[in-house]
């Protein structure tokens, strides 16, 4: 990876908070399904103990996800999880707790399931962002011990933390919905840093993160969007011809790296508009464009609304 930390400025940009909301304790065999998730919303699965059969249905595909495994839907597709014998689920009971969060069981001694779902909340229009440049699954593997990948490798951030969650929703205790909301959040980035850092990081921009020719202009683009960027010098940091650097890029991302940098720019001008003491005219210097026409027109083709309605419709929203 490069020096610069492109996911710290990602989410500089887009706020992304999360929230626990079950815990599921079944036997099999169980069955659970979810619809699809509202616009600024990615359900996320976390396999503490067991296994589990992962189905989408739009994309008729399946996966078994086994104890560590985590699971992200930026797309917020509906889905199911199921135990894979086939029969008919036992039924359930549900009890909340005081933290907020549902314990869902059932009364089946067969192979146990023990299972964290909750979702992450993103701040409109950034999910948008996040739609685009993420997979629709996108899932992470959280592993114990000191492995090959050593000890502060992604995936053993991912099972201390993931064993703090475990250990705070399994009792009510003072402060445990603030503490859970917390981890959940920190979940989200590192999930983030474990897929971009894998060697089979998924398509879209984790890919493109973790392909060590490209980063670094992947690092130059999210330190400095506003900078007036060219093809020619974004292909000069990765050491590549600008032909080889566009079908890389376009490759990796399905989309070309002008495509990210004025998705990159919008999303940062969508911040700088909430601000009522900033001027439309500044907003559009701020984040590079130095005619502000041209910034109208490029936000209102990106975003489905002129930067003043944005502006209003933020400010009615807090």
């Amino acid at each position: 990876m490069s020096e610069v930390d492109w996911l710290s400025h990602l989410l500089q940009i887009v706020t992304v908070t999360g929230q626990l909301e079950v815990r599921c304790a079944y036997g099999a065999p169980w069955r659970v399904a979810w619809g699809r998730a509202a616009a600024n919303e990615i359900p996320y699965h976390v396999i503490v103990k067991g296994r589990a059969i992962f189905e989408d249905p739009e994309t008729r595909t399946a996966r078994e996800l086994v104890s560590g495994d985590i699971v992200l839907l930026p797309h917020g597709a509906a889905h199911v999880l199921h135990d894979g014998s086939g029969q008919p689920p036992i039924r359930t009971r549900q009890h909340r707790g005081v933290a907020g969060w549902m314990l869902s069981e059932n009364d089946s001694q067969g192979e146990q399931l023990d299972l964290l779902c909750g979702r992450f909340f993103i701040a409109p229009p950034h999910d948008r962002l996040i739609r685009n440049y993420l997979p629709t699954n996108l899932v992470a593997r959280a592993m114990d011990g000191q492995v090959e990948d050593g000890i502060g490798s992604a995936s053993n951030q991912l099972a201390s933390l993931v064993g703090l969650m475990r250990m705070e929703s399994a009792g009510d205790r003072a402060g445990g919905r603030a503490v859970l909301n917390a981890l959940s959040s920190a979940l989200f980035t590192l999930v983030m840093r474990a897929a971009s850092e894998s060697d089979k990081a998924p398509e879209g921009l984790l890919a493109l993160a973790g392909h060590p020719r490209l980063a670094p202009a992947i690092a130059a683009m999210f330190a400095d969007s506003a900078h007036p960027w060219k093809l020619p010098d974004l292909a000069n940091l990765c050491g590549m011809s600008r032909a080889t650097f566009m079908r890389h890029f376009q490759d990796r991302l399905g989309r070309s790296a002008l495509d990210l940098l004025t998705d990159l720019r919008m999303s940062m001008a969508a911040n700088e508009l909430k601000k009522p003491a900033i001027s439309t005219e500044a907003v559009a210097e701020t984040v590079g464009y130095q005619s502000v026409s041209a910034f109208r027109r490029v936000f209102a083709e990106k975003m489905g609304m002129t930067p003043g309605e944005w502006r209003r419709l933020a400010n009615k929203g807090e």
